[in-house]
Formats: structure tokens, C-alpha cells, sequence
């Protein structure tokens, strides 16, 4: 979901005179196998003394008024390519209806569509109709865009000889976006699906106003307005369709999982290679699961996965410097772009293959450096056990018994906050590495750390929570953070002209959430038992982060997140339409020592 960004990118009126002229724009309504025609913007050399290939987007945000129209990075327009913008079915100036994340139909025949055959179509008539053109077509896109760069790799169009998922949309109940682990992002989903949710009765280029909160706290007003039913019959009142469907679809049922484009992913042809930021609070998921699932399932594919220290899209419109009071002390994007981007597709479509590209470049975020793997996770990495232990320790290994519990009272009707400020219902990007000391101080906050390192500790790959919990109520939230603690003697950056204290700074490295009543099963939710432990264990997203000698590792608990994940009632009962009796006081505790205590799991570089 990349609107707010691609807000700031460049529009025709700020697009450089000598590049445009360059190029001659041609709009186009290209014709689909069952007759809707999808409005398409070419962007071609005025240079037709050599044949040029083609760089494909299709996005649901308006092709000809959003997009950097001369591709993903500064330097496109002037390597030479056929650039082309596509609206996607349904949106904007296109015909047909729109679908949120249409799902994929394998055994489609005639006029039957999909994103696939819509992808398909489009490259058979540029190839018959685009002239000075070198039979190479490549698909790239960030975000929603990403999820449309998926289903062209479906279409299996055998001129398509690249493809860039970047950031993908890839399943928006188990980690992308709406929901993670059926835990429901209320304040993005909310924001978003305002605006972009409402039907478009006929083709326009005019965008719709989302719902106006007519105050800037979001915190407030998501914890006055109740339920998603209250929400959908009151504030939007039954006129956003995919909001209703959503609440409709509280499970991971066959509705959600038609959506999932992961399984169709055999047979690859297009060399692939999906982008990420370690700091993508939106689809940092999909990346590595669509990188995972082209691997698992193509043995041989030319499959790359980069991923930067960026937020959501950064490396698009953003030099990637720095993410809030973290520095990189590079222009990483620049960087990406130059080494590893932009060679990939002149490689594949021009021959001009100047470099071997590994097939995992990714950065080490500490360290602040660039790393390359032939795989990912890197081979030798050893998942070891950080236990919750008693006094607030984090003890590698166990942490021996006997048993005890840190517990803490949830109050619903005091959320505890994701940021230390006032803020919109769009989650603040800096929020991904911002200070936990905020949350630390908080009485239903636990917290553990370890003793001052002696040496570095690197991670690299997955990371796995496993609680031990009970609750007095039927239902809870789970949120783990895993924190790198910086020394008290850290010097503040300079300039510095936020007065930004990094002395003792707890920065959010990976965080994650299990709505409890999943912890078993996604599809078929489960009360817990009040009073009795209960396991409960899922995985946070990989991280590659070094903490350095002198940091602590830090691990916190909570059961709130607010507003950025939804409230749980903490009783047993449809989350979506909760009475405010529903809502109630829920004392928790986490087992710490002991054989099956409380524990969190890194993959640590040897």
C-alpha cells in the first residue's frame, strides 16, 4: 500500500523538460481477452536507431498522475527503456471491475481473467503494436504494485524475462499489512481502505477523500469509535465493500487463502529478484515469503533477494540515509540502484551483463554494511535460545528452575501505545526503530535484557518467540520485541537538531504479534482456559542486525499495540463486533525458567 509515497514522486508537471523530450508519451486502452479495455501510458525513446525493452508497472494508483514515469531510479531515462504505466482492471481510468488482491485462477479458458491473463494481454499487444522494441519485457513494482509483479510471473508470457516483486502485497491475514497473525491493523487498514476502498462508479483520474478523523490522534479516536461492525455501519456505512468483507472474514478461511498467490508460484521462467526493507512495517513479509516460496518450489530459478534498511518503498523515492535517529551513514538506496538494481535488468534485457550478481544482497543494519550470500538465510547460522529468566535477566541457554512468572495487568480501555507521540491512524515509518524506553516504564510492559556484550552478536534469518503465558481472561494479544540497547556513554548525533539522546537508546530491531485465540491454528481460533499455561509460539520477521559489543540484547513483552493492532476484548467473543462490556481487565503472566519456560530464539552467526 504505497500511496502516501508515491504522493511525493514525481508527477509530468515536475518531470525535467530535456528528459521529456527525450520521449515521446503515447496514451493508449488496450484490449483485454474478455473485452474490457485497461488504460496504458508508453513512454518511448524518440531514439529509433536501436530496438529498446520494455520496463512494465501496473499499478491500482492512477498510472498517468503518481509514477516517476522513466522508471524506478534516477539514472533509467537515461540508459533507455520503453517505459509503460498500466491502470490496473477496474481502477482509474480502466474499464472492469476492481478486486482487492484478486485471487489467482490456474485453470481459467476463454474470457475468463485474472491478473495473470490481464498481464499476459498487456505484453502480447505491446509486442505487437509498440515499435523499436527488443522482444525483453520486465515487470517491476513496490508494494500493491508488487503483488500485480507477482501475477505477471504468473501470466507465464515468455517474453517476460524479468521481474521485480518489490515489497509485495503477498496475504494479508498471516504478516502482510491488514493482519498479522489474524492480529487486524486497524490504523492502516482504517486510513487506507477510506479513501482507496470506495467503488469507482465509471472511469475517472480523480481519487477519493478517505474518512476525516477531524482530530491529528488517532489513539483517541480508534479507542472512542469501538468495533469494526460499529466502524462499518456508522462511519463508513456499509460504503466501503472490502472493509465488510474483511470483518466478514475474521479466520483464515478459503476466502483468504484463494488470495495467496504463493502456491502457484512453479514453473518460474522470469528471472526473479524481490526487494525488502528490514524496516517495511507493511510487506517486509511478503518479500520474504514470495523470495522463499519462488525457492522452495523452482529448484535452479534465478531467484535474488535484496533487502536494504529501508522503510516501506524507501528505496524508491528516498536516498535511504537514515530511518527516525537511526544513521546509515550512506545513500543505501543509491547504492541498490546503481550495484545491484540496475545491472540486474541490463543483464537481462540489454546483454550488458557486467557483474555476477550473488543471490542474496542484503544489509547488516549495525554493522551498516552491505553482505552477499548464495543463500538466505546464510548457511551456518545457529538458532540459540535467549531465556526469559527471573530479576529481568535474558540468559543464553536456559535459564534454569525453578519456574516462576512476571505477570502484568492488560486494560483494553488503556491501550498501550506503538509511539511515544501524538499521530495519525497511518503508522509513523520511524516507529520501526524508534526508543522503547517509553514502553519500558510502563507497568504492563515486562521487560529482560541481557548483561553488556562482550562481543558482538550478529543475526541473521528467522527469529521465534516461545511463550509460556496464562490469563485470567479467554482471549489475549501477544507482542515480542526483540531491542538492541545501546551504552549509556552512546554520543548524540551531529548535527543533531531534534535534540535526539541516543545515551541508553532501546531500539525496536523486530517486533511481532499473535492474537491469542490463533496460536494453534489460524483457521480454527481457541479460548484459552483461565489460569492455565499455555504455549504459545510464532515467528517474528528475519532480521540481519548486529548488535555491537557493549549493547545489551533486550526482550519485551506486552499484550497491547495500539493503535496500531486493534483491541482484544480479552474475552472470547467476535472481535469485529465486541460490545464495550466485552472489553475487560486481564491479569497475564509469562513463565520464565525451568524446562519449557519462556524464550526467545535467534539465529546467531557463528
Amino acid at each position: 500500500m504505497l500511496l502516501a509515497a508515491l504522493l511525493l514522486l514525481a508527477t509530468p508537471d515536475t518531470i525535467p523538460t530535456a528528459v521529456r523530450e527525450r520521449y515521446v508519451q503515447t496514451d493508449v486502452m488496450i484490449p483485454m481477452r474478455d473485452g474490457a479495455r485497461l488504460f496504458t501510458t508508453v513512454y518511448a525513446p524518440r531514439d529509433t536507431t536501436q530496438a529498446w525493452p520494455i520496463l512494465l508497472t501496473r499499478t491500482p494508483y492512477a498510472s498517468d498522475l503518481l509514477l516517476n514515469p522513466f522508471g524506478p531510479g534516477p539514472t533509467y531515462a537515461s540508459e533507455g527503456f520503453i517505459f509503460v504505466y498500466q491502470d490496473v482492471r477496474g481502477k482509474y481510468q480502466s474499464e472492469g471491475e476492481f478486486v482487492n488482491v484478486r485471487p489467482h485462477n490456474p485453470k481459467k479458458s476463454g474470457t475468463e481473467i485474472d491478473e495473470s491473463s490481464d498481464t499476459y494481454d498487456t505484453i502480447d499487444w505491446l509486442l505487437k503494436n509498440v515499435r523499436h522494441h527488443n522482444g525483453r519485457v520486465a515487470q517491476y513494482g513496490v508494494s500493491y504494485l508488487g503483488f500485480y509483479t507477482t501475477h505477471g510471473i504468473l501470466s507465464g508470457h515468455p517474453n517476460l524475462v524479468a521481474a521485480s516483486p518489490q515489497a509485495p502485497v503477498t496475504n494479508w491475514f498471516l504478516g502482510d499489512d491488514f493482519n498479522h497473525n489474524g492480529a487486524f491493523y486497524i490504523g492502516d487498514a482504517f486510513s487506507f481502505l477510506s479513501s482507496f476502498g470506495q467503488p469507482r462508479p465509471a472511469p475517472t483520474r480523480e481519487h477519493a477523500r478517505g474518512y476525516d478523523m477531524k482530530t491529528p490522534d488517532a489513539y483517541e479516536f480508534l479507542l472512542r469509535v469501538g468495533s469494526r461492525t460499529h466502524i462499518d455501519t456508522a462511519l463508513f456505512r456499509g460504503g466501503i465493500p472490502f472493509w465488510t468483507e474483511l470483518r466478514k472474514n475474521p479466520n483464515y478461511n478459503t476466502w483468504w487463502k484463494a488470495r495467496d498467490p504463493r502456491p502457484h508460484l512453479v514453473n518460474v521462467k522470469p528471472a526473479v529478484m524481490t526487494v525488502g526493507g528490514w524496516y517495511d512495517h507493511e510487506n517486509l513479509w511478503g518479500a520474504l515469503r514470495i523470495y522463499e516460496a519462488i525457492e522452495k518450489q523452482n529448484p535452479g530459478a534465478r531467484n535474488m533477494l535484496v533487502i536494504g534498511p529501508w522503510f516501506h518503498g524507501q528505496w524508491w523515492f528516498d536516498l535511504g540515509t537514515s530511518l527516525g535517529n537511526v544513521q546509515f551513514g550512506s545513500e543505501t538506496s543509491t547504492w541498490y540502484h546503481e550495484n545491484v538494481e540496475l545491472p540486474f535488468y541490463n543483464c537481462l534485457l540489454k546483454d550488458r551483463c557486467d557483474r555476477q550478481l550473488p543471490e542474496a544482497v542484503v544489509y547488516e543494519t549495525g554493522a551498516n554494511k552491505w553482505r552477499s550470500f548464495d543463500s538466505w538465510p546464510p548457511k551456518g547460522v545457529v538458532p540459540t535460545a535467549f531465556a526469559l529468566g527471573k530479576g529481568g535477566a535474558l540468559v543464553r541457554g536456559r535459564a534454569g528452575a525453578p519456574r516462576s512468572a512476571e505477570e502484568f495487568v492488560s486494560d483494553p480501555a488503556k491501550p498501550v501505545p506503538y509511539l511515544d507521540r501524538i499521530a495519525g491512524p497511518r503508522y509513523q515509518r520511524d516507529y520501526m526503530v524508534g526508543d522503547q524506553r517509553f514502553a519500558s516504564r510502563r507497568t504492563d510492559v515486562v521487560t529482560w535484557q541481557t548483561e553488556p556484550l562482550q562481543e558482538d552478536l550478529t543475526i541473521a534469518g528467522p527469529i521465534q518467540a516461545k511463550l509460556l503465558v496464562s490469563t485470567t481472561g479467554t482471549d489475549a494479544d501477544w507482542v515480542v520485541k526483540l531491542i538492541d540497547v545501546y551504552p549509556d556513554d552512546t554520543p548524540d548525533p551531529s548535527p543533531n537538531p531534534n535534540g535526539v539522546r541516543m545515551g541508553g537508546y532501546q531500539q525496536l530491531v523486530r517486533a511481532e504479534i499473535m492474537r491469542g485465540r490463533y496460536r494453534n491454528s489460524h483457521e480454527r481460533p481457541e479460548a484459552f482456559v483461565p489460569g492455565r499455561p499455555t504455549a504459545v509460539r510464532f515467528a517474528l520477521n528475519d532480521a540481519f542486525h548486529t548488535f555491537r559489543k557493549g549493547h545489551r540484547v533486550m526482550v519485551q513483552v506486552q499484550s497491547s499495540w495500539f493503535p496500531l493492532v486493534d483491541r482484544n476484548p480479552q474475552t472470547f467473543v467476535d472481535i469485529t463486533a465486541a460490545k464495550p462490556s466485552d472489553y475487560r481487565k486481564a491479569t497475564h503472566k509469562v513463565y520464565q525458567g525451568g524446562v519449557n519456560g519462556s524464550a526467545i530464539v535467534l539465529p546467531v552467526m557463528p
